[in-house]
């Protein structure tokens, strides 16, 4: 299977929430570091845990981005768009997270593969903010 290949079903496990294909397409080693907190999740069992025993349930995602070299637009199973790149041991995916309280944060994941399997993630959350009213004139507001 290409890093292409792993990456796109990759996401597609993120988007359905399916614990049992994330695992199958992460690396033995896998680790994922989540730098805001300080944490390191150090195996599947824990992740797994960690989200099966999440307060008021799973968060759920929505992927806004996965971004590689030789980059193209494909439709994940919910309908996104997600930009998927073909080539490359590193890859960069935006994420939304909703989490039970409703609130949404925007995430991004960096993974390195290794073997054609997630090996490394790294993945940051920042809550979405009202643009200060000072810089107005210098931006254009919106997603764009």
């Amino acid at each position: 299977m290409s890093n292409e290949d792993a990456v796109r079903r990759y996401v597609e496990a993120m988007v359905s929430g399916d614990l049992e294909r994330q695992a199958a397409l992460r690396h033995p080693e896998w680790r994922t570091h989540w730098p805001q907190s300080g944490e390191s999740v150090m195996d599947e069992a824990s992740y797994d845990q960690i989200i099966r025993n999440y307060p008021g349930g799973s968060p759920t995602s929505r992927i806004t981005r996965v971004a590689g070299t030789e980059d193209r637009y494909v439709a994940t199973p919910s309908g996104t768009l997600a930009r998927v790149g073909g080539q490359g041991d590193f890859w960069v995916g935006e994420w939304e997270v909703t989490y039970p309280d409703g609130v949404t944060y925007l995430c991004v994941d960096l993974m390195d593969l290794r073997d054609g399997k997630v090996w490394r993630e790294t993945v940051y959350w920042a809550p979405r903010f009202d643009a200060p009213a000072w810089r107005g004139q210098w931006v254009v507001r919106g997603d764009g």
